[in-house]
C-alpha cells in the first residue's frame, strides 16, 4: 500500500479546544517533507479556521465547509463545490427560532437540538438538502455534498487516488470520507460508532493519536501487511482523555 496523502479532520482530531499542539504540527511537517500531501477535511468555514489555526500553510489543500469548498493555502485560491444556502431556508430557520446559525458559501451550521425543526422546514420548502450531525453540532448541505465528495474533488485536483490516501477522524461527519480512504483511522476519543468502521484505532487521543498514526505510516508499521487487522488493542478508559 503506497500512502501518498493524509486527510485529517480538525476539531477533536488534530485539535483540542481549537488548539493544535506543536508536536502534532511537527509530525505533520515530517509527513509532508517525506514527499506526501497533507489535506485537512473540516466542517469549519474558512473564516473560522483562520481565526483558530495559524499553520494553515503547512497543508496542501483544505476541504472546508464539510465538503462544500476547496482552498489552496499556497495560492489562496478557492473553489466552491455546491450551491449557496437558499435565502428562503435561512429566513425560515431564523423565523422559527433556530439559534447559533452560521451561513457559509455552501453550508448552514447550527446545533443538533434543532434537528426536528430543521427537518420539518426542509420538507415544507421541498429542498433537497440534508443535515449532518457532528458531536452536537448540525450542518446543512446540499444532498450530494459531504466530506467524501469534497475529498474526492480535492484528490482529483492533486491527481491522487483515494486508495493512496490515509484518513483520520473522530465524529459522525467523518464516516463518509474515512470510508473512501485506502487506510482509515479513528483517534481514541472518537465516538464509539466510528471505531468499528476504520482500519486502525489509535491509543492516543486527538493530536497524540494523529502523531501515532502518522508515525506508523512513516515507519511502515501499518503498510507491510495490509491484509491483517489493523485495529489497535482496546485502551483502558483511565488512559483516554474525556
Amino acid at each position: 500500500m503506497n500512502i501518498r496523502a493524509l486527510a485529517t479532520d480538525y476539531d477533536g482530531t488534530l485539535a483540542w479546544h481549537s488548539v493544535v499542539e506543536p508536536s502534532t504540527c511537527e509530525a505533520l511537517a515530517q509527513f509532508r517533507n517525506s514527499g506526501r500531501k497533507l489535506i485537512m477535511v473540516t466542517g469549519r468555514e474558512m473564516k473560522e479556521l483562520f481565526c483558530v489555526f495559524n499553520s494553515i500553510s503547512m497543508f496542501d489543500l483544505i476541504v472546508g465547509e464539510n465538503g462544500g469548498l476547496l482552498y489552496w493555502p499556497a495560492t489562496q485560491k478557492k473553489r466552491i463545490l455546491g450551491p449557496p444556502p437558499p435565502d428562503e431556508l435561512v429566513h425560515a430557520l431564523r423565523e422559527r427560532g433556530v439559534g447559533s446559525l452560521s451561513v457559509g458559501h455552501t453550508i448552514i451550521g447550527t446545533q443538533e437540538i434543532y434537528s426536528g425543526l430543521i427537518s420539518e422546514t426542509l420538507d415544507e420548502l421541498g429542498l433537497d438538502w440534508h443535515a449532518i450531525p457532528n458531536k452536537g453540532a448540525l450542518m446543512l448541505l446540499p444532498r450530494n455534498v459531504d466530506k467524501a465528495s469534497g475529498l474526492l474533488a480535492g484528490l482529483s485536483e492533486l491527481r491522487l487516488d483515494p486508495a493512496q490516501t490515509a484518513g483520520i477522524g473522530d465524529a459522525e461527519n467523518d464516516f463518509a470520507f474515512l470510508d473512501l480512504c485506502g487506510l482509515s483511522a479513528a483517534v481514541a476519543n472518537s465516538i464509539a460508532s466510528l471505531k468499528p468502521r476504520v482500519d486502525y484505532v489509535t491509543a492516543g487521543s486527538r493530536g497524540a493519536g494523529v502523531e501515532e498514526f502518522v508515525g506508523r505510516i512513516m515507519n511502515g508499521a501499518l503498510l507491510t501487511q495490509p491484509s491483517l487487522p489493523l485495529k489497535a488493542p482496546p485502551v483502558s478508559n483511565c488512559c483516554v482523555s474525556p
